[in-house]
């Protein structure tokens, strides 16, 4: 088999799959501060209970996540040899910069909130979990500084067949990193809005008895989403207007697309036709923009908080469960426009994916597509699980920040024990 095609199925399957788990790690992180918040500042019991609960069901997912991001990182060094020998001095800075921020900071700092509860002042935990948030965003900041340097390289020479970074501050001002990463970021902030309320939406429909808890959940979650989903479609079509220009076999109108795909056929090789992007990349990209306007309705709800009909005629309960997975389908149809889209290249109008891949035979390739998928989908199911578990729970009972004298719950099959 081809190892450039099962390469680039492996990179596709596994970074898709640990995109899902930063979608929920962002957007949940955000209101699992506004509970904090509200708990600490109103001290109303049930936004501790909203805190607990949803602060369990984002250490599961942050848990996994972390884990599928490293296995995702391996295969730059395994399957693309020649783009981490290429661009490894540039590519590399920011990376290192989110590894030192993401993986150490956050995760020090989240293991202190952990470890916390009934420890700390409330002000300082709260601190704590602030600073887990920013460092979340921090992360988001970085990936997306070295993907957009993958889509319009600046700052940089080549040398020896090697780029070498010389302005860091131009990484900072790619035309294509901003508007793409407000993009991102309202994406997380909706699909956790989406989340939130989907499964609030759910035990309401079951008459969950912590009727307050899902009730506030609702509202949070809904108003939340419908503010996510007017920046996604804010930042997304913002980008159009540069795309065109700086990835014209991208996005530009059908003149500038032909003289870009002929300027690279004389500068690399083979037909123009060779670099003019798969159709699937622009199916993508209208597949996107109809579920984003399709969860526009969202705002629709809003008015339905008046006197509780939202939750008092049901349709619109179910309504929001089934667009639960919505906004995780559209995200990926994002990435994969956003990655696919400037293909033949691995570093637009500099290196092409097929000289980016390791030369390795199609049977390793295929060990390795393999394993990594297995290993990844494993993960996925693993988290989808123990969360589907969580929520089931609820309120009832989290074991997150459990205080020192409260008692553990009694399971319903065994007795209550008898104290001498």
């Amino acid at each position: 088999m081809d190892p450039l095609l099962l390469a680039r199925l492996q990179f596709a399957t596994t970074t898709s799959i640990h995109f899902l788990f930063v979608l929920v790690t962002l957007g949940l992180v955000t209101l699992l501060v506004y509970f904090q918040t509200a708990w600490l500042v109103t001290r109303k019991p049930v936004y501790e209970r909203l805190t607990r609960f949803w602060g369990t069901f984002y250490l599961v997912n942050y848990a996994l996540g972390i884990t599928t991001g490293i296995v995702m990182e391996f295969q730059f060094g395994l399957n693309w040899s020649g783009l981490s020998r290429y661009v490894g001095n540039v590519f590399g800075a920011p990376l290192a910069i989110e590894t030192l921020v993401a993986f150490f900071l956050e995760s020090t700092l989240l293991g202190m909130w952990i470890f916390g509860w009934h420890r700390l002042r409330r002000g300082a935990h709260l601190a704590l979990l602030y600073g887990v948030a920013i460092t979340a965003y921090a992360s988001a900041f970085w990936i997306l500084v070295a993907n957009s340097w993958l889509q319009h390289p600046v700052g940089y020479e080549e040398r020896d067949r090697i780029a070498h970074l010389t302005d860091f501050g131009a990484l900072l001002r790619n035309e294509t990193f901003g508007m793409a990463l407000g993009h991102v970021l309202s994406a997380a902030l909706t699909t956790g809005g989406f989340l939130v309320a989907g499964i609030a939406a759910w035990q309401l429909i079951r008459r969950n008895p912590d009727y307050e808890a899902w009730r506030k959940s609702l509202r949070i979650g809904v108003v939340t989403a419908s503010i996510g989903i007017t920046l996604v479609m804010g930042f997304g079509f913002a980008q159009f207007g540069y795309l065109g220009r700086l990835q014209p076999t991208k996005l530009g109108d059908e003149a500038d697309k032909n003289a870009a795909a002929a300027d690279f056929a004389a500068r690399f090789g083979g037909s123009p036709a060779d670099y003019l992007p798969p159709v699937g990349a622009s199916a993508a990209l209208g597949f996107m923009i109809l579920i984003a306007f399709a969860l526009m309705w969202i705002w629709v709800f809003i008015p339905f908080f008046y006197r509780d009909w939202i939750i008092r005629l049901k349709v619109p309960l179910y309504l929001l469960l089934v667009a639960t997975p919505l906004p995780f389908v559209a995200a990926i149809l994002g990435w994969l426009f956003r990655e696919i889209g400037r293909q033949p290249f691995v570093v637009y109008g500099l290196l092409r994916t097929e000289d980016a891949v390791t030369g390795t035979s199609g049977a390793v390739m295929l060990s390795s597509f393999v394993g990594f998928t297995v290993l990844l989908l494993g993960l996925a199911v693993a988290d989808w699980v123990l969360l589907a578990r969580v929520a089931h729970r609820g309120t009832a009972d989290p074991a997150l920040g459990r205080r020192p004298d409260e008692p553990l719950p009694v399971p319903a099959d065994r007795p209550e024990p008898v104290l001498a």
